[in-house]
């Protein structure tokens, strides 16, 4: 039987994340993080709303997902984000010691590679998927600001 449970299947999740963010007027990006293909967290960029420049997607998902396994590590996790996570959410993760990132979109201007930033040497990296969604959502947010 085939493993529906795929990057691509999670992706879509966080995409959808991403969408209601879009939907709120904050910045499109959506994440979730999965423990054996079971969905643990899942948030949306927040920022505005809570006028708090720290809330973006993968800080909530991070929070809801210690919460949720009531400790502060996520090893055995995976957080799949729409977009390539930012230097300060990069440090987050470090110290949370997830064991998989997932991402969608490059930020080829703020993203944790561009800016330098060490990952946990444990933790896996998976880039582009759903990439092309990832980047029209975002490409249509910015646009509808113009």
């Amino acid at each position: 039987m085939e493993n529906i449970f795929t990057d691509e299947y999670f992706m879509k999740k966080a995409l959808q994340e991403a969408e209601m963010a879009f939907e709120k007027g904050e910045i499109p990006v959506g994440a979730i993080v999965v423990v054996n293909n079971t969905i643990i967290a899942r948030s949306h960029n927040l920022t505005e709303m809570l006028n708090d420049v720290t809330a973006h997607a993968e800080m909530q998902s991070i929070t809801a997902a210690a919460n949720f396994l009531g400790g502060k590590y996520l090893k055995d996790c995976t957080l799949y984000v729409t977009l390539e996570p930012c230097q300060m959410c990069a440090g987050a993760l470090y110290w949370s010691q997830i064991s998989k990132i997932v991402f969608g979109a490059t930020d080829v201007h703020r993203g944790y590679e561009k800016m330098g930033t060490q990952l946990h040497p444990k933790t896996t990296v998976i880039r582009g998927v759903l990439a092309e969604e990832a980047a029209d959502l975002m490409k249509r947010f910015f646009a509808s600001r113009r």
